[in-house]
């Protein structure tokens, strides 16, 4: 098998296992914030485990460490908002929200990465606005916070993942997830007695849920990562990101074969979608010809992304 056909298996893989997350976030009983709190926990820890990791963290300045600490803290933020949505709502509704990410990147990487505004990415924007009106249009009213949850923890990725744009050439990637990863732990720790209506951010799993947790840290998240690392060696920036535009469409088709969500929601809730992941396929369309040489970014850390820039 060709490198290149291989790689394009590998992401393919990789996106199939991030969109088993929404599922997974669905399937754990914990709410939110213990779900997010021990997932970020464990692959910190797991992290911590590497060598590389440590003599990174060693060599890193104190100036970076912050940085990657504070896109932690919006890391985290997405994470629990993430959940949130699939808690409050259900998986096909967090993944369609989650789509609107790369939406929201073109809005503001420009102000984040410093570079011109370019007007077609504003057409983007609006291209998604019917998408929208559809989706909320098609689910019951009772998901509706759902959908607003959903959509900011979207315009959480592209903050943090603008700024991990900004930083990526400056650290190894799997220890800028483990700072990232650990000092969210961290930050939710300190988040949870000022949300008491949420609940403790530590909260003793059932072995049900302590094996979902366990699948989800490992499975849907570390194995990824490391495939995605590999494949990226042979992928251009476009070709990744077409696939990764992907991850939405996995989550719903497993959503509807897992979950039987298609019972829940309505067809102006799947042409919404057809719409909004039309305006994120033509993302990567329009800037296909000033695409920069192949770069990891955020691998570890969200649901719905491109793993390059």
């Amino acid at each position: 098998m060709q490198a290149v056909t291989k790689a394009r298996l590998q992401i393919h893989f990789c996106v199939l296992l991030w969109g088993f997350t929404a599922i997974l976030g669905k399937l754990i009983t914990l709410p939110a914030l213990p779900l997010v709190w021990w997932r970020m926990l464990l692959v910190a820890l797991s992290l911590l485990l590497v060598p590389k990791v440590w003599r990174e963290l060693k060599a890193m300045s104190a100036r970076l460490r912050w940085a990657y600490a504070g896109i932690g803290a919006l890391v985290s933020l997405h994470w629990l908002t993430f959940y949130a949505a699939i808690k409050l709502a259900n998986a096909s509704v967090a993944a369609t929200c989650i789509a609107l990410g790369p939406v929201f990147l073109a809005l503001v990487e420009p102000w984040i990465a410093r570079r011109k505004f370019d007007p077609r990415e504003l057409l983007i924007g609006i291209a998604v606005v019917p998408g929208v009106a559809m989706v909320v249009g098609g689910v019951p009213s009772d998901m509706h916070l759902g959908i607003v949850v959903g959509t900011v923890s979207a315009l959480l990725v592209a903050l943090f993942g603008s700024l991990n744009k900004r930083f990526v050439e400056h650290a190894d990637p799997l220890t800028v997830t483990c700072i990232e990863l650990g000092t969210g732990t961290l930050f939710l720790t300190l988040l949870a007695p000022l949300l008491p209506h949420v609940g403790p951010a530590f909260v003793i799993p059932s072995l049900h849920d302590a094996s979902l947790l366990v699948l989800l840290s490992f499975g849907c998240t570390l194995l990824p990562f490391a495939l995605a690392l590999v494949a990226l060696r042979h992928m251009s920036a476009f070709g990744t990101q077409m696939v990764t535009n992907l991850e939405p469409v996995y989550a719903i088709v497993l959503a509807i074969l897992m979950l039987g969500e298609q019972h829940e929601l309505n067809g102006r809730f799947y042409i919404g979608v057809a719409i909004i992941l039309a305006a994120v396929f033509m993302h990567p369309l329009l800037h296909r010809k000033r695409e920069e040489p192949k770069q990891t970014e955020l691998l570890g850390t969200a649901e719905s992304h491109s793993v390059v820039e």
